[in-house]
């Protein structure tokens, strides 16, 4: 366990120190989210203290009642006695297509536009597809930092993954230091997220299209994780059908699939519905090695009736009638589903100017040459210590956060925080404690 200096801290040191000991956990460092949360929630119990609670991406704003009627509308027509199509509502489909088009400026097909279990089954998904189409191609190449959870999908499907760090390879860097995985000819796809968690980084232009031609160049498949679409708030992307449009790899190239998550952009993260909006090109694709393995050749065809299917017999019936409405509403103008999520933005702000007026640094600041944007998620490191001291000793201090180890970071010294959780009541609170530990922590 890391050395406590002081034991007077604001949490009850023996407490702290109990629950970490019977936790289990080995590396505080190394754990993952979900351990994490567990071990704070046991440790607010016994304490009776709130914790500044940083380690999860949690939605910090209450759903939009037009989705949550339009559940309830649907439950008491009787749609929870029916399975639902596997490939989604009709209405839902037209939405997400129509979605795609005002907000990405991209053209695609309804039938490639597939509600999924949260955009993590969706990931899932597509993994296991894009798996069986090359035997030569058996890894997946995360442009890091990254979400872990999708590394661990990998790790339970048994499929080879490389990583690296982009912090240090913007702009035109990324072209050389890209290609110096794909030459080797074992890559089947690349996943990132724009913006990124958890660096909240965002790709330019010009490096979504370096990443497209590199995968047009290889025959790769892009995956993109857009489960922060539209929050980069340094542009307004709230108008349907106006630019800017939420940069895509999409406008560059045929071959990719799109995770969209309603969980932070529409608060609807309990519900478990994302969407997967696959271009239709890859979705009307033929694959021998599908043909032979799984009887029909198409990529969308086996996507959705072999793996999807197989996976979950569907999206909760209900949720498709919630996310449909929203996305109806957002669509026509009628509801700003950025307006609402800019807090985090406004959160973000405050809270890194607390951490940095207390010896914090932040670790990723900047996009290429230009300020990094405040949003759901921000990076800190602190003078002489790992990121493994760092996160455990904030424990004693009712603050958590997730070391950056465990994203494919190379600044093993910080940690990411997420601001949904945080309310702006409790920034006073946030601030006593970070100056105290300072004060025991002088650098």
């Amino acid at each position: 366990m890391t050395l406590i200096k002081n034991k007077l801290t604001p949490i009850n040191y023996d407490i702290v120190k109990a629950k970490i000991s019977i936790s289990g956990i080995k590396n505080i460092g190394k754990s993952s989210i979900r351990e994490l949360v567990s071990l704070v929630n046991n440790i607010e119990k016994d304490s009776g203290k709130k914790f500044i609670r940083m380690e999860m991406g949690v939605p910090g704003l209450a759903p939009p009642k037009i989705g949550t009627n339009a559940e309830i509308t649907a439950l008491r027509n009787g749609v929870a006695s029916k399975y639902p199509m596997i490939d989604g509502i009709a209405h839902l489909k037209d939405e997400i297509s129509l979605f795609v088009k005002n907000f990405l400026n991209i053209d695609v097909d309804r039938k490639g536009c597939i509600p999924t279990v949260g955009s993590m089954q969706g990931g899932f998904a597509s993994f296991l597809m894009i798996h069986k189409l090359d035997e030569k191609k058996d890894t997946v190449l995360f442009i890091d930092p990254g979400f872990p959870v999708q590394k661990q999908q990998l790790d339970i499907l048994e499929q080879k993954y490389e990583t690296f760090d982009v912090y240090n390879y913007r702009g035109e860097a990324l072209k050389e230091k890209l290609e110096s995985y794909l030459k080797k000819g074992n890559i089947s796809s690349i996943i990132y997220s724009n913006p990124n968690n958890p660096s909240w980084i965002c790709f330019s232009e010009k490096e979504l299209k370096i990443i497209a031609d590199l995968a047009i160049k290889y025959n790769i498949i892009v995956i993109e994780d857009l489960a922060y679409f539209a929050m980069d708030f340094r542009k307004d992307y709230s108008k349907p059908g106006k630019p800017p449009y939420q940069p895509s790899v999409a406008n560059y190239m045929n071959n990719w699939i799109l995770l969209i998550s309603s969980s932070k952009t529409f608060s609807y993260a309990g519900q478990r519905v994302g969407m997967m909006v696959i271009s239709n090109q890859l979705f009307n694709k033929k694959y021998p090695q599908l043909e032979a393995k799984l009887g029909n050749p198409l990529f969308g065809y086996n996507l959705i009736y072999k793996v999807l299917y197989s996976l979950s017999s569907g999206v909760t019936h209900s949720a498709q009638y919630g996310l449909a409405a929203m996305l109806n509403a957002v669509n026509n103008g009628s509801f700003n589903f950025v307006e609402q999520v800019k807090e985090y933005g406004r959160r973000a702000k405050v809270m890194k100017k607390i951490f940095t007026e207390n010896g914090f640094t932040i670790v990723y600041d900047k996009d290429e040459d230009k300020p990094l944007a405040d949003g759901f998620y921000f990076t800190f490191s602190y003078k002489n210590m790992s990121g493994d001291e760092l996160l455990e000793r904030l424990l004693y201090y009712g603050i958590s956060a997730i070391s950056l180890a465990i994203t494919g970071s190379e600044h093993t010294e910080g940690l990411r925080a997420c601001v949904s959780q945080t309310k702006p009541s409790q920034f006073k609170d946030l601030e006593f404690r970070l100056k105290q530990f300072h004060k025991h922590y002088p650098n």
